[in-house]
């Protein structure tokens, strides 16, 4: 896969996270109906651009594993949420949180592989890895949140996740070795 490709792939995924997220707190009430498939199939790109691009790519870019665990858990998570959608709208912080936290962690290390590789930018991923991690933590602390405010707190983490995947791809020429 060439450099040009996965920016573009994480890019779009970025963008259609943030569209996501700005439709949950554009729309707080109706959003318990509609968060299964928003959030789901949101998740499932986010999940199947990164197994695409570890796939294309592993051979060449640093930390792909983690890439390739970060897609697989997304994939699954957004398969339940897809399948369950009322138990989906009743335990979402959980489910938020859970995605958040790992995703947080693998973002975590990942950034010290950058680091350790010498990649300028590498502090970024640092900080975005320890934030969504400490957003997931959160998620944990108050599930019974009224709709309107969970509507904001999912629009958030979505917009989190995709500005993630956007920088992702701004700064994947230096991922490649």
């Amino acid at each position: 896969m060439s450099k040009t490709t996965s920016r573009v792939l994480w890019i779009i995924a970025g963008v259609f996270l943030v569209i996501a997220g700005i439709g949950c707190m554009r729309n707080p009430g109706e959003m318990l109906y509609g968060l299964p498939l928003i959030f789901g199939v949101a998740m499932m790109f986010s999940g199947i651009v990164d197994i695409i691009i570890f796939a294309m790519g592993h051979d060449y870019m640093a930390g792909a594993g983690w890439f390739l665990a970060d897609g697989i858990l997304t994939i699954l998570i957004s398969l339940f949420v897809l399948g369950n959608g009322w138990f989906t709208a009743m335990t979402i912080s959980f489910i938020f949180g859970m995605w958040l936290i790992f995703s947080g962690i693998s973002k975590l290390v990942n950034s010290f592989d950058l680091q350790r590789l010498g990649v300028r930018g590498w502090g970024w991923f640092t900080a975005l890895g320890i934030l969504l991690t400490v957003v997931g933590f959160l998620s944990f602390t108050h599930p019974f949140a009224s709709i309107a405010a969970m509507a904001w707190v999912i629009g958030l983490f979505l917009i989190l996740q995709g500005i993630v995947s956007v920088l992702r791809g701004c700064f994947s020429t230096r991922f490649w070795l």
